[in-house]
Formats: structure tokens, sequence, C-alpha cells
């Protein structure tokens, strides 16, 4: 469950049983309803909390900013082929010319050549490299990908996740997404 949520909404950062984040990116998410909700129903541990409170009649609970599921989900192996994680795969820029902006992806053997929509046969690509190379093959258009399309592990979809860090980050998350990290002296 990643939850799409602001600075303001206040955020909770999810880990699973051994500490780490169940996604880099997107990061793991939960709005903090959704996590008041998983501790009352006993399924997370907080880990940190954000210096803010919520009331009920009888009840004051100080906000996560950190839970911990108690029991451990196994990480998919094998990453769904889509369109984001093409993106992400080739670090979004475009596999013709590096640009970052404007992307949509390329069959590098075009669909009426008999190319496949797989990952050894799409990468990103800015609008117009795409209308460049249109319905040609590499070597028809003279552009050739920056690197050999492939088909990425969660290992390595999550070290480029890491590359591009979302928008807000809470002091309390640091810990727990940088912690492969070189230490200070």
């Amino acid at each position: 469950m990643n939850a799409h949520v602001s600075h303001g909404g206040w955020p909770v950062l999810v880990l699973n049983a051994d500490f780490r984040p169940l996604s880099y990116y997107p990061l793991s998410l939960w709005s903090w309803q959704d996590a008041i909700k998983a501790v009352f129903l006993d399924r997370v541990n907080i880990v940190a909390h954000y210096d803010r409170a919520i009331h009920s009649p009888n009840l004051e609970i100080q906000l996560p900013s950190v839970v911990s599921l108690k029991s451990f989900v196994k990480p998919s192996t094998h990453p769904a082929f889509t369109r984001f994680n093409v993106f992400l795969r080739d670090r979004f820029s475009c596999q013709y010319c590096g640009a970052p902006e404007d992307l949509t992806f390329d069959h590098i053997i075009p669909r009426s050549k008999g190319g496949q929509t797989t990952w050894e046969n799409v990468v990103a690509a800015c609008s117009p490299c795409n209308l460049r190379k249109g319905n040609m093959t590499p070597a028809q258009a003279r552009m050739f990908p920056r690197q050999t399309a492939f088909a990425p592990t969660v290992h390595q979809l999550h070290r480029n996740g890491r590359l591009f860090p979302p928008n807000y980050l809470h002091e309390s998350w640091l810990d727990y997404l940088y912690w492969d990290t070189e230490l200070d002296p």
C-alpha cells in the first residue's frame, strides 16, 4: 500500500519486519490514518513519531512517523514490467539522447517488424527521439540505445530508486532509508 501524501498529511514510512523499507521507489508510505488503524489492529510497531498528537474523548496518541510490520513480507524477486519500472531501470533518461523530459517508451525493434513488448526490447525515450526513430530498427535510424535493454532485478530498481529521493523526507526516516551509506567519522 503506497499512499501519495503531502508534507502536511503526516506520512508514515513503512518498514518490513527487518526494518528495511517495503519499497524505495515509490517510497513505502501510508497515511497517518492507515498507520493508526494498523497500530490498533496490532499489525505494526511504532518506531518513531512526530511531535504531534491526535485526540479522542479518552485517548491521546502521538502520530507515528515510522512503523515496522510485525510480520515479514517477502519481497518479490521479479519486478513487474510496467512503464514506471522501465523508466526507473533507465534512470528516467532517454536512452538515445539522455534527456530527462517528455519520456515515453520505445520498442527497439518495432512491433511492426516483430518486436515484442518485453524488458529486452523496450527503453525509455523522449518524444523527439521516439518520433525521429519512428518505425525503424536502430540500424535503419542510426540510433542505438545507450545501454542494452535488460530485465532488472528488484535490487537494481531499488538502487536506482535511491538516486531519486522523494520531495519530502522526514528526519526520523533517514536512518532507515540510507542504512547502507558510509557513516561520517
